[in-house]
């Protein structure tokens, strides 16, 4: 009496967190109306699209710096939005787990499921965020898709355990609704859906291929690294202390921007405005939207591009600047393409960049190549530390600096030779065949690559270096994140169905023994009232 009473307890609270209502729950076990059956059907929906979205924002995290600057080119306030988005996520996340588990508790004492008016419109609005964030994706950020292709390469193993996990323990509720459903055809429904569900999950690993799946012998060499912008966590981007901090992380190349000013001197600038990284809008107020190549170099010269740097988070797991540091990141300031390639020749530094167009009325709109390539023959600088990567009059450039490293933007070069040098967005690893370019004499270069677990993959996959924003993260890594043998995974992925089978078997044999117990105690209940009431 005492268990069955604390029994009446617990689903009572279950019942009163599920439905709102501090009501009494229903002594004798329900079956679970249509109506209710939508709002289950609605609640897992919920449930797997704010976890689908986590994964998604979890992938997104390696780009998101690229919509910050996105937004700010919008709106002129600097954030970082990436907390905000996990913890939104996060909220969504927990809340339908929450309420699902709920759910399956309350189906296991045979309770009803009376979702209240609140959870209706609360899951409602789950579904409509994601939604929003999926249309959005679509919309603005299409080669993210590609992004989370390539994810699953990196997760899949991992995911598949999890489903197979989530499968198994869904098991015990699934096996009591089956035993309280009276009519043939839901239960067949029931089962069949359930079983085919979980023989497709314990197949997936047929259709999974992993480059970490791999020996440790048969392990590529680790790709080395290039600064995006230098070492933008460490220092302010494009300037000469970013390359400082570049070498003393251990990179081999520094990559960068060069626009070309209006009195033509070829300078670093990634954004097209100078708002951004500079203290434009103090200097120079009315030319805040001006284009960067509009400024003559003496009034660049005027300008400070480390200050901000201070003033605002970048990325918010970079670490504190250090005394020294901040003063040295104060007094930085826009360098030349020419004072920037004789510093990164006395570091040992390569250098990489990719050369912005001016307006169409600028003044040197029709020679900016030209000026940007005398400029580099002008530092006297070796010619094979520069990669030129700009697409614009290739075959002069080769002419006049035949020692320069010719490095393309794409796949195909010219018609007269194979590119030796390919530098593509990460995102295009599932287009390339690695093994074959190799044997083809061309290195492949991929970027931006900021979070441990794409590098990890990339490694594996024999890429040959990768342009980062994170160089210091990366630098330190001594071996992919995770790396297992064909033969281990094998046995991991056997075990693991085994198991799960024999548990999903054992919890249906185990539920149909308490039903078949349960109906019998309730005959014999039956017999016992039967008879007292006739004795009375």
């Amino acid at each position: 009496m005492a268990q069955s009473a604390r029994c009446s307890v617990w689903a009572h609270c279950l019942h009163s967190l599920y439905s709102c209502h501090w009501r009494k729950c229903p002594q004798e076990k329900m079956q679970i109306s249509k109506c209710d059956c939508f709002w289950f059907g609605l609640l897992f929906l919920a449930f797997l699209l704010s976890l689908g979205w986590l994964y998604i924002g979890l992938v997104l995290l390696n780009d998101l710096h690229n919509f910050n600057e996105f937004l700010f080119q919008q709106w002129g306030l600097w954030m970082d939005w990436s907390l905000v988005f996990l913890l939104v996520i996060s909220l969504l996340v927990t809340y339908a787990s929450l309420l699902l588990l709920l759910a399956l508790l309350l189906r296991l004492c045979g309770q009803p499921l009376h979702l209240h008016f609140v959870h209706k419109v609360l899951l409602l609005l789950v579904i409509l965020l994601v939604a929003i964030g999926l249309v959005g994706l679509q919309k603005q950020w299409q080669e993210e898709w590609q992004s989370l292709r390539l994810s699953l390469q990196a997760t899949a193993p991992f995911l598949h355990l999890g489903a197979v996990a989530g499968i198994t323990f869904l098991a015990w509720p699934v096996a009591n609704t089956f035993y309280r459903i009276h009519q043939r055809g839901p239960k067949i429904l029931l089962l069949l859906l359930f079983f085919g569900v979980s023989l497709a999950i314990y197949l997936v690993p047929l259709c999974i291929s992993s480059p970490c799946v791999v020996e440790t012998r048969d392990l590529p060499q680790k790709p080395s690294l290039a600064g995006h912008r230098g070492a933008p966590m460490l220092a302010p981007e494009n300037t000469l202390m970013s390359l400082r901090k570049t070498a003393e992380c251990g990179a081999t190349v520094f990559e960068t921007d060069v626009m070309v000013s209006s009195d033509g001197v070829p300078f670093l600038m990634h954004d097209e405005n100078l708002r951004r990284t500079t203290n434009v809008a103090s200097v120079f107020p009315d030319r805040i939207t001006a284009h960067s190549s509009n400024f003559s170099w003496n009034e660049l010269k005027r300008l400070n591009a480390g200050a901000w740097f201070l003033e605002r988070r970048t990325f918010w797991d970079a670490k504190q600047l250090s005394g020294p540091d901040r003063k040295e990141a104060e007094k930085q300031t826009i360098p030349t393409l020419e004072e920037l390639l004789k510093e990164a020749a006395s570091l040992n530094l390569s250098v990489i960049f990719d050369l912005r167009p001016p307006p169409e009325n600028h003044t040197y709109s029709n020679s900016f190549v030209n000026q940007t390539l005398e400029s580099v023959l002008n530092s006297s600088v070796p010619q094979a530390m520069v990669f030129w990567l700009p697409d614009e009059d290739r075959v002069n450039i080769q002419r006049r600096a035949p020692g320069m490293r010719q490095i393309y933007g794409h796949q195909k070069g010219n018609r007269t030779e194979k590119p030796q040098y390919l530098n593509l967005p990460y995102q295009n690893l599932t287009q390339l065949d690695i093994k074959a370019l190799h044997e083809d004499n061309t290195s492949v270069n991929l970027y931006v690559v900021n979070k441990s677990w794409l590098f990890s993959l990339l490694w594996c996959a024999g890429v040959d270096s990768v342009t980062t924003n994170d160089c210091q993260l990366l630098q330190q890594m001594e071996r992919p994140i995770w790396l297992m043998s064909p033969q281990t995974y094998l046995i991991t992925w056997v075990i693991t169905n085994c198991v799960s089978a024999l548990l999903l078997l054992g919890t249906f044999l185990l539920q149909g023994r308490c039903a078949k117990e349960e109906k019998r105690t309730g005959v014999e209940t039956a017999v016992l009232l039967t008879r007292i009431n006739n004795f009375i």
